[in-house]
């Protein structure tokens, strides 16, 4: 069994990821890492700045708006990624379809349990499944629609119902709110442009067939689209852990074992760990020329493994939410030195965390150039860290 030590691994991750070696694409980027995270809007077109050659953000928009070659939608994890178009079907079959299928399963259960008035129907199922018929009609008429705009269309996505009354964590939910990301995760709907600026998380609906091909996740069964899926991130992001890929993929164990089973990587020794990469893909990777960069919160690389130590060292605590999310972080050759966070001037104010020497004036430079390229726009990650606090004190 093959060795592939701390450094090999961070080399890796530096070639493939695109971080030591920029493309000129927004979808190349995105491939680097198989799919971008777009819990934060911003966190998608600062992941791709951060691997592309000249960053522009208005190439980062025409790449997911005006040539559809980017899609948001949900997927590993019950987290929504930004990723390249022909990848949609395969994460859609492998991951999402199963989650849409839970999704509208509790959302029934508590349509039920609220003493919804299902009308002619004889269920809040089959209820529910009529809304969402409708939904879909009255957005293949306009083309592209606002949840508000659905809402005059079909009044039921008005309707709100008290959840765990008399309880602590009470509170109200409308049909809009939750049919609409089910009918997305069913592979029916898509979310399009944002209302507002890039950083706007409140997006246009439009019909699925806007983006993709018809029928295009009939090509996939769940098991070629579950191997596929880890075989695409063996190839970015190998060497790792089966841990690692239970982990990124949300599939169990068992799923992910049959999967590996088809794919057929080859075992080597992460010292004391197994770990697999693809048979083509084995072979030593060498280091590339140095480099730096300031990766934004939840940004694909550092969420890519669960087994973080070779590249995060001690950092955790300062740089991790405790939900488990990291926020921004600065790199140096492959492993994490420090944090970032825009301040309300717009300044990137960076901290490190350990001594790289004379390699902090390509920190210093990057930030001034990341604060440049960035403008008037402001930010603040969703999910907030203990350094990124400090920070914007």
């Amino acid at each position: 069994m093959r060795h592939i030590g701390i450094e090999e691994r961070r080399a890796r991750l530096a070639i493939r990821h695109h971080l030591a070696t920029p493309v000129a694409d927004p979808v190349e980027a995105a491939t680097g890492v198989v799919a971008l995270h777009a819990t934060d809007a911003a966190s998608v077109y600062l992941s791709a700045i951060a691997r592309m050659r000249a960053p522009a953000l208005e190439r980062i928009d025409a790449a997911l708006y005006d040539d559809r070659a980017l899609v948001r939608i949900l997927g590993m994890r019950r987290t929504i990624f930004v990723l390249p178009v022909e990848l949609a079907p395969i994460v859609q079959t492998a991951c999402t379809d199963a989650i849409a299928a839970r999704e509208r399963r509790r959302f029934v259960e508590l349509l039920t349990e609220a003493g919804l008035d299902t009308g002619p129907h004889p269920d809040a199922a089959a209820w529910l499944a009529d809304v969402g018929e409708s939904v879909v009609r009255a957005l293949r008429a306009r083309g592209e629609a606002l949840s508000v705009e659905l809402s005059a269309d079909e009044p039921r996505l008005r309707e709100q119902f008290v959840v765990a009354p008399g309880k602590n964590y009470e509170g109200k939910i409308s049909v809009a709110g939750r049919l609409l990301p089910i009918l997305a995760a069913e592979g029916r709907i898509i979310r399009g442009r944002p209302r507002g600026s890039w950083l706007s998380t409140q997006y246009r609906w439009a019909p699925v067939e806007a983006w993709l091909p018809p029928d295009a996740a009939a090509t996939w069964d769940v098991a070629s689209a579950r191997a596929e899926l880890v075989r695409r991130w063996l190839g970015r992001f190998g060497p790792g852990t089966a841990a690692d890929l239970k982990w990124w993929t949300g599939l169990t164990l068992g799923e992910i074992k049959r999967a590996l089973a088809v794919v057929r990587p080859v075992e080597v020794d992460l010292g004391g760990a197994t770990g697999y990469v693809l048979a083509e893909d084995a072979e030593p990777v060498a280091a590339p020329e140095p480099w730096v960069a300031l990766l934004p919160a939840l940004d694909p690389t550092p969420m890519g493994w669960t087994e973080r130590d070779w590249y995060l060292g001690e950092h955790r605590a300062m740089l991790f939410d405790r939900s488990g999310n990291i926020g921004p972080t600065v790199w140096c050759d492959g492993r994490v030195v420090g944090g970032w966070a825009q301040r309300a001037d717009g300044e990137i104010a960076v901290r490190l965390l350990e001594d790289i020497g004379d390699r902090s004036k390509e920190v210093t430079a990057a930030a001034e150039r990341l604060a440049d390229l960035l403008g008037p726009a402001r930010f603040a990650p969703k999910f907030r860290t203990p350094l990124e606090r400090e920070l914007i004190k």
